[in-house]
């Protein structure tokens, strides 16, 4: 018994290895690779994942009453903003050392109606990104600036349809807006700007993104075969 023992151990110990060496030797047959760390650059094209995160909102959004009486239109969509693009001033007093999530999402995030405004809030489009007074300055005077000569960007044209009927494209970046539902679902949404159709989450499917300048090419003929 101890025999069969002993040559069972040596038979365990030959095939281990000769499996080590086969495993080294076609190791060693390969190319040398170094390992790095990727890094994912920006791109136009953006996953869109905020969209559909909050798709499950998109209903809600449809059927929220329209908000007549505080009703954003782009005139004070743009007026709260330095420049085209820019990202809004929070226009009402915050609490000192209150921002992300123990503060700003607790309106931001979800939207809905807020009683101490008597208004509904506009949601953000990107929750994730905490530390929200980095890029939103607040507003207590308007006595620390002076006024100058300078002017951005003016805001986009709403009529840059290819066609008489087709879908409108998207004629700013993407980043910091993947979620399409923030600025255009809802009744925080500019009216000139709200889509009709808030549960069609997949809004990249039929609004294709074009933020460079074209020139008119004229009346568009179809080629008859």
């Amino acid at each position: 018994m101890k025999r069969l023992f002993i040559i069972f151990l040596f038979v365990l110990l030959l095939a281990a290895t000769i499996g080590l060496w086969s495993y080294s030797y076609f190791e060693s047959l390969e190319e040398a690779t170094v390992k790095t760390t990727r890094i994912q650059e920006y791109s136009t094209i953006p996953s869109e994942s905020g969209v559909f995160e909050r798709s499950q909102f998109a209903l809600e959004y449809q059927i929220m009453p329209l908000d007549k009486d505080y009703q954003r239109n782009l005139n004070t969509y743009y007026k709260n903003r330095a420049f085209y693009g820019g990202p809004p001033t929070v226009p009402h007093p915050i609490e000192e050392g209150g921002i992300g999530g123990s503060s700003c999402l607790k309106c931001h995030e979800n939207g809905g109606f807020v009683q101490k405004f008597k208004a509904y809030t506009p949601v953000t489009p990107h929750p994730d990104k905490l530390n929200c007074v980095q890029c939103h300055v607040r507003v207590k005077t308007q006595s620390n600036f002076v006024a100058s000569s300078w002017s951005g960007n003016k805001g986009s044209t709403l009529d840059n349809q290819a066609l008489l009927n087709s879908p409108p494209v998207v004629p700013h970046p993407l980043q910091l807006r993947e979620n399409c539902l923030s600025c255009h679902a809802g009744p925080s949404a500019a009216k000139e700007i709200r889509t009709t159709h808030p549960e069609r989450v997949n809004c990249r499917q039929c609004h294709v993104i074009n933020d460079k300048k074209t020139k008119d090419i004229g009346t568009f003929k179809r080629a008859i075969k």
